[in-house]
């Protein structure tokens, strides 16, 4: 059924602008500050940046996708919904809502979307889900939207068995990599032994087939004997919430912390991240704890204390960003932001920059748009949250 939205006009520009104050030269571990310019940053230019509300009426808005020809496809956490809008329309999908498991941090989450969709109509969501037989775990699944875009039909379950528990910790984060594998990443379920116990798919990050739902043929563990480890790439992580490909190749990921440290990491093929609050779920322990036994990979960016709670990410491209051109801009909902990180070509952090037109927002998604827009969307509930358009004003 389409409906008109009440909440449009879709262009009403909020306006916000952001000044040219400093940004701030970082090490891996410091807190995000903006006491002190970067001196090459300070040097060039930095857009003031538009921000736009381009639908609302949401109630937690997980994650936003587009499809081909620029309609927008959404998710909502706890409402359990799909939506798409194009324009001041807005059509819900029907699919079998009622079998997502909707718990805590837990419901309908990540989406994305099969690079072949004009031929194949395929898309992906991680959420929770009621088992036929009875109980629930987190999956991903397959879906195929119909030629009206009213209808989405389940076509399989890729992989299934992600640990839950009160629903705390559910993750969940897709990305289809440029090589055509889908990566996912997993929340640990609250469970002090899931991240680094390699039988479990909590706390990791995952590689798979997105056709087939087998391991990726280069995944790191790819010949073990469990054939839940097959799926590992990365392992030792709390609740990833973000994944990002680099235009280089590598692969990062946003992850919540305890209290303190949330994370940003560049992903390496078998690497240990360092999460392991055992005994029980000690949550003092750190978020890489490097006496564990092997190597640890450290943070490229660490929040310090207390947590900022950064959520999804992209990496900003397109001229007209000026220097926030190839930053990471990654959703923070705790701290009610948005933080530009640019990275130099060794993955080393330079410096962040958080705009004043996008503080006092809690964000969760942000995706690129084909013309190098971001699209972010707000986590606030109780139906008032947003689909932004952010894009530089120059």
């Amino acid at each position: 059924m389409r409906t008109p939205l009440a909440t449009l006009p879709l262009a009403l520009a909020l306006a916000l602008l952001a000044p040219a104050g400093p940004a701030t030269t970082l090490t891996a571990t410091a807190a995000t500050t903006d006491a002190r310019a970067d001196p090459a940053t300070r040097a060039a230019a930095i857009p003031r940046l538009r921000v736009r509300t381009e639908v609302g009426g949401l109630d937690i808005p997980w994650d936003v996708k587009v499809l081909p020809g620029g309609t927008r496809l959404v998710s909502e956490r706890d409402r359990a919904r799909l939506s798409t809008y194009a324009g001041a329309r807005q059509t819900t999908l029907d699919f079998p809502s009622d079998r997502i498991w909707v718990s805590g941090e837990t419901g309908l989450m990540s989406l994305e979307v099969d690079p072949r969709f004009e031929q194949n109509r395929r898309f992906y969501t991680c959420s929770g889900w009621e088992k036929s037989g009875g109980g629930h775990d987190v999956r991903v699944n397959a879906w195929r939207l119909s030629q009206d875009g009213s209808t989405a039909r389940r076509t399989e379950a890729l992989i299934s068995g992600f640990p839950t528990t009160s629903g705390r910790h559910g993750g969940c984060r897709l990305l289809i990599a440029a090589s055509g594998a889908l990566v996912v990443g997993t929340g640990d379920a609250a469970q002090g032994r899931n991240p680094r116990n390699l039988k479990s798919l909590g706390g990791k990050t995952l590689r798979l087939d997105r056709f087939t739902g087998k391991p990726w043929r280069s995944n790191p563990f790819r010949r073990a004997g469990s054939s839940n480890k097959r799926y590992v790439l990365t392992y030792g992580h709390r609740n990833v919430q973000g994944l990002a490909q680099r235009g280089n190749g590598t692969l990062w990921s946003v992850e919540h912390g305890s209290y303190r440290d949330d994370e940003v990491n560049l992903l390496r093929a078998g690497g240990d991240y360092g999460w392991h609050p055992v005994p029980g779920y000690d949550e003092s322990v750190p978020m890489t704890d490097q006496s564990l036994p092997g190597r640890q990979r450290g943070a490229r960016w660490s929040s310090g204390d207390p947590t900022r709670a950064t959520s999804g990410a992209a990496w900003v491209r397109g001229d007209r960003w000026g220097r926030y051109e190839g930053t990471l801009a990654v959703a923070a909902l705790g701290s009610q932001r948005m933080i530009f990180m640019k990275f130099d070509r060794a993955g080393k952090l330079r410096w962040t920059r958080t705009p004043q037109a996008l503080r006092g927002l809690r964000l969760r998604s942000v995706t690129r748009t084909p013309g190098h827009a971001l699209l972010v969307t707000t986590s606030d509930g109780g139906g008032g949250d947003k689909v932004l358009r952010i894009t530089p004003r120059r």
